[in-house]
């Protein structure tokens, strides 16, 4: 099959989609399939090797003038059609690139189709009017969508406490033409039951319309060479400490109820490029026990993963799921969100119950802090994160 793959940002170390989109492509070259990226800025690591990737320039006008009125750079590329209206957009604080790339997605794709056909489209959670155009040119178009944005916005909207912030929230998500497009494209992936079911009741798509593909592990690169010295009483976090789903600021909480002997490993920026929590480490005098390692290769990241005591999923909400990553080693998660569907309890792991915001010892032996420490995967027993809402109980 020729499949063509799009996706309004490739970034390869927030989001997901570039991550997606270059092992997906990877795969599918790997099976035997020709692949081509359409995708937009911040670009994935390089797939030249198994894909043609096309790339569609933008002025990232929201990620990179923030607050700015007028940027100070690109005057003259301003009055391009599109530029302007993100330019416009963004100050008006909408975030236009969903819906600004899959206009120009189309227009790439109908150069694309003066040499070439496509035996199927498959976008990554653009949900563009664009992308629903597409349609028009004859082919299958199907999406994968991890969760409606109705739930980032949800959760948004729970932690506003002024009007701009209100207001920011209100226009910030396009959630009215992501419902509009999903409902009239050919078919919807998601990675989890959850998310299945978060698509059906915020988006009103029927349920045989869904696919549930769980993400896969690439084992190649996440595996345990059993090179490094496992670290004793250490916690590790991965994930985008600025977004509330992801319950950072739960775990710090829980840190305050572990033994003081326990470390906590962040993999992520800290301040001043994230800011959410970074207040909350000093307030709860965790400065000591709390290290932000900043971005990280795969090859630093799989090392973070094999040498800590036990992985940490403290989300709100994930529509990506739990996956133990090859360390060899417990993981501790919610109770809740994108875990049905994805399993994640049994020997490699516990979910929290629901309900508070702590941490609790499970009083036996792997404990960190306790007799055993440094042990196997019974670590996963030891700590148990509650922090979310009750009605987000996973059934696993």
């Amino acid at each position: 099959m020729r499949i063509c793959l799009i996706g309004y940002r490739g970034n390869p170390y927030s989001g997901g989609q570039g991550i997606y989109l270059y092992n997906l492509s990877r795969e599918l070259a790997r099976l035997g399939h020709e692949v081509e990226v359409i995708v937009g800025p911040p670009y994935p690591q390089p797939m030249d090797r198994w894909c043609v990737v096309h790339k569609l320039p933008n002025l990232n006008l929201w990620g990179r003038y923030g607050g700015q009125w007028l940027p100070r750079s690109h005057p003259l590329k301003l009055l391009e059609p599109w530029n302007l209206f993100d330019f416009a957009a963004t100050r008006l604080r909408f975030f236009p690139e969903p819906f600004s790339f899959g206009f120009r997605a189309f227009a790439e794709l109908r150069r694309l189709l003066k040499t070439r056909r496509f035996d199927l489209l498959h976008d990554v959670q653009t949900l563009g009017y664009g992308v629903w155009a597409m349609k028009g040119y004859g082919m299958p178009v199907v999406t994968t969508v991890h969760h409606p944005l109705t739930v980032d916005r949800r959760e948004a909207f729970a932690r506003d406490r002024s009007f701009n912030e209100r207001y920011h929230t209100a226009v910030f998500f396009p959630v009215t033409m992501q419902g509009f497009v999903i409902r009239r494209l050919t078919h919807v992936i998601t990675a989890s039951l959850a998310g299945k079911e978060a698509i059906m009741e915020d988006f009103r798509v029927a349920p045989e319309r869904i696919s549930i593909v769980p993400n896969g592990l690439d084992t190649e690169t996440f595996h345990n060479p059993g090179c490094w010295k496992r670290r004793k009483n250490t916690l590790l976090f991965v994930g985008n400490t600025d977004d509330v789903k992801k319950g950072a600021g739960h775990l710090l909480q829980a840190m305050r109820k572990l033994p003081a002997g326990v470390r906590l490993r962040i993999v992520d920026d800290p301040y001043p490029a994230k800011t959410l929590i970074a207040g909350e480490v000093e307030r709860l005098g965790l400065g000591k026990r709390v290290t932000f390692t900043g971005k990280l290769s795969e090859a630093r990241l799989l090392e973070e993963y094999c040498r800590c005591t036990l992985l940490v999923q403290p989300s709100l909400y994930e529509g990506f799921g739990l996956r133990n990553a090859g360390g060899g080693h417990g993981g501790g998660g919610r109770g809740g969100g994108g875990d049905p569907g994805h399993g994640g309890a049994g020997a490699a792991g516990r979910c929290a119950v629901p309900g508070g915001g702590g941490a609790r010892a499970a009083g036996r032996s792997g404990t960190p802090g306790g007799p055993g420490t440094g042990g196997p995967a019974a670590h996963a027993a030891s700590i148990f994160l509650a922090q979310h809402r009750p009605q987000h109980r996973a059934r696993v």
